[in-house]
């Protein structure tokens, strides 16, 4: 792990609430010279602590407003079926995030869709019929409480 100091841990909390912060801003609020803190933000991406930028969108304003965690049991925890499973969910365009969990169920996947019966379509015609899965249990979220970017530094 590459070691950050108080400039590095100050650039990484300031770019994760705005990233299209200008360098000159950022070098000014982090109180180095533009030239060394984009030297900075350079390391930093080049040593994969700064893995991309991306924009946030409003889930309700893109018609996405319901999420529904998914916990997926497969048949089998062979590699070749976690790889199977991994490679096909991974072509789900609904799919937001998939994580191999220890526990009761193998996978938990996060889901954004626009209401229950976008849902039932997307469990039927896709989730139901991933590779190896031999049971899938649903949940819905009623409201999101609090929702994070950032990491603490």
């Amino acid at each position: 792990m590459t070691e950050l100091d108080r400039f590095d841990r100050s650039i990484l909390s300031l770019l994760q609430g705005n990233a299209r912060m200008a360098n000159t801003e950022l070098a000014e609020r982090v109180g180095l010279s533009p030239s060394a803190c984009l030297r900075r933000v350079q390391r930093l991406e080049k040593v994969g602590i700064i893995a991309g930028y991306v924009a946030l969108l409003d889930p309700q304003a893109v018609g996405r407003a319901s999420t529904v965690f998914v916990e997926v049991t497969l048949h089998s925890q062979t590699e070749e079926a976690l790889a199977a499973f991994e490679q096909a969910v991974g072509v789900c365009s609904e799919v937001q995030e998939c994580h191999l969990v220890a526990g009761d169920f193998d996978y938990l996947l996060r889901v954004a869709v626009q209401d229950m019966q976008e849902y039932e379509r997307v469990h039927k015609r896709e989730l139901a019929r991933l590779p190896h899965v031999a049971r899938v249990r649903s949940m819905f979220a009623l409201r999101t409480v609090a929702k994070r970017t950032d990491y603490p530094l």
